[in-house]
């Protein structure tokens, strides 16, 4: 890191003066000071769109020129407490600065790296302070700039943060895989470097870093890593692990398995052909013809695959999307909890911890347009006549399954009226009813034997799922309870 520090200083060295979220110290290290900078600097430095705040010592301030510096945070103690806890403990919220010691040609440089406030205003022993010229006030004194400052906030977006710093452009061509980039987007592939890089930069995948070199993104590292290995662990521990068993329980050899190296969009085709080629076949009696199709619908397994890529919980460590394929039944899971009820998947429109990614993928063709895409799994697995999905919420993960061909009297109850829920949403997506008839022909029963669909219907009833859709008609039909 020292080399991209020296760089660092030397860049802030070359603006023309101090700003609101930088500022200059010879040897002036007084405790309560910088606590009060910190504050402001962290509060200046969202107000301007910064993601960090800078104070360094051994700076002149009029000059810029290095003149080194005694100071030493690492010895400083003040109330028998280490600067650095003294400070992290009179912060609030919790602020992860860093003092680092640099030695500059030129003498030596320590370094404050304080990143911009986020969620809320950064207070300094309960007082919040904003930068305005070289001043440090209260930021209770100036509404219009906390009001202002409120509305700059914006909720962590993990996509955003950097992945790997300091790195020169061969590094970016050779970590990233770009030609995939501009051929998932469908853009002709520029002819020059510079081309290249102002693509990537404007799509939030690398930005630029001091001295003449990048960074890359979170979102640029995920989607579009040659070797996701090559990253820090909190990316690489995200790649995607499929497993493949010989039968129906974990118990079971292990017959396959695939540990992603390569980026969500860069490895996605790879995976689905991974995943596609062991399944074994099923025959679908459709109108008439009879036909060998894979065990579930390749277009599901996609959808629900790429569902579990964006809508994870980035910010658990240590987990990543997980496929495993059983015998009879495919488990796609992710870390994170949903951010809407299973059973309001299928209607409600998406919503994402990760919208850029999302929206990336999107435009890669990966997934379907916004809210489009889980109601066409349910019409699948209704087309295959399989047993309806589970789509199951747990305390830190989701996880949907997919079960092979079973006839109804195969099924369990909970899979007869799950399949019964969702027949209903996919009738009142169409402005359509689910009827004792169509009910029918999802579980494939004769209609001589309706009364065994009406049990389903009553079932899902007591269930809270389904209501009449018009309780003085009975015959009218049924609709989700929601409806």
């Amino acid at each position: 890191m020292t080399n991209r520090d020296i760089d660092l200083i030397d860049e802030l060295r070359r603006l023309p003066a101090e700003t609101a979220w930088m500022e200059f110290k010879r040897d002036n290290a007084e405790p309560n000071g910088i606590g009060k900078r910190c504050s402001a600097l962290s509060n200046a430095a969202r107000f301007e769109s910064q993601d960090c705040a800078y104070m360094l010592w051994g700076i002149d301030d009029a000059t810029h020129e290095v003149v080194g510096t005694s100071f030493e945070p690492d010895a400083e103690k003040i109330s028998g407490q280490p600067l650095s806890l003294w400070l992290a403990n009179c912060l609030q919220p919790s602020l992860a600065f860093e003092f680092r010691s640099v030695a500059h040609p030129n003498g030596r440089v320590v370094l404050l790296e304080v990143p911009a406030a986020t969620g809320s205003p950064v207070s300094f022993n309960n007082i919040a302070y904003i930068r305005i010229g070289s001043a440090t006030p209260k930021l209770a004194d100036y509404p219009e700039r906390h009001q202002k400052l409120i509305e700059r906030m914006r909720p962590y977006r993990w996509e955003q943060d950097t992945a790997m710093r300091y790195v020169t452009g061969d590094d970016v061509l050779r970590r990233l895989d770009y030609s995939q980039y501009f051929r998932l987007t469908d853009q002709p592939l520029p002819d020059n470097r510079a081309g290249i890089f102002d693509k990537l930069a404007a799509e939030r995948a690398i930005v630029s870093d001091v001295g003449g070199r990048w960074s890359i993104t979170n979102l640029g590292a995920i989607l579009l890593a040659n070797n996701l290995d090559e990253f820090p662990i909190h990316i690489a521990r995200k790649a995607v692990r499929f497993v493949a068993y010989a039968g129906s329980t974990r118990a079971q050899p292990v017959t396959h398995r695939l540990d992603m190296k390569k980026g969500y969009a860069v490895g996605f085709e790879t995976l689905i052909e991974s995943i596609n080629g062991l399944l074994p076949r099923n025959e679908h009696i459709g109108s008439a013809l009879r036909e060998s199709h894979p065990l579930f619908p390749e277009l599901a397994i996609r959808e629900l695959v790429a569902n579990a890529l964006i809508h994870q919980d980035m910010t658990i460590a240590g987990a990543g999307p997980q496929i495993e394929l059983f015998d009879q039944r495919l488990e796609i899971g992710n870390p994170g909890q949903p951010l809407i009820k299973p059973e309001r998947m299928v209607d409600l429109p998406p919503r994402s911890r990760n919208e850029a990614l999302a929206s990336l993928m999107r435009r890669m063709n990966i997934c379907e347009e916004q809210g489009s895409g889980l109601d066409k799994v349910i019409q699948l697995v209704e087309v295959f006549q399989l047993p309806a999905p589970w789509l199951r919420a747990e305390e830190s993960s989701m996880q949907v399954i997919l079960y092979g061909p079973r006839k109804f009297a195969e099924m369990s109850p909970d899979e007869r009226v799950r399949a019964c829920y969702f027949h209903a949403v996919l009738k009142a997506l169409r402005g359509d009813r689910m009827k004792n008839a169509s009910l029918c022909a999802r579980f494939g029963i004769d209609p001589k034997n309706a009364a065994m669909a009406t049990a389903v219907i009553n079932k899902t009833l007591d269930a809270g799922l389904i209501r009449h859709a018009d309780p003085e008609h009975l015959r009218a039909g049924y609709v989700p309870i929601w409806a």
